[in-house]
């Protein structure tokens, strides 16, 4: 299984060569879920705070102004401390 790879405030260069632009927008409030990716995804923080941790792993916080990728199949939990806005691409 993949790690959870995150770039700290990209090169504007380097998300417009992604086209993350024109991915679609996922929002969420303050909460606590589980998740199992079924597709590598790869994620650009607009707003927002969030601690994910991978079942058996250790926890990475993310946010605002990250570039992450999370690797398919990962299951995980999802804690949302402040409401989150993303471009997503799932592969």
């Amino acid at each position: 299984m993949g790690k959870i790879k995150i770039e700290k405030n990209p090169d504007p260069a380097r998300l417009e060569a992604l086209g993350v632009s024109r991915w679609p927008i996922w929002s969420k409030e303050v909460s606590d879920f589980p998740w199992t990716y079924d597709g590598q995804e790869t994620c650009y923080f607009l707003e927002g705070e969030v601690t994910v941790t991978p079942d058996g792993g250790e926890p990475v916080t993310m946010g605002k102004g990250d570039l992450v990728t999370f690797p398919d199949g990962m299951s995980c939990r999802w804690q949302i401390t402040k409401p989150v806005r993303k471009h997503y691409r799932i592969e």
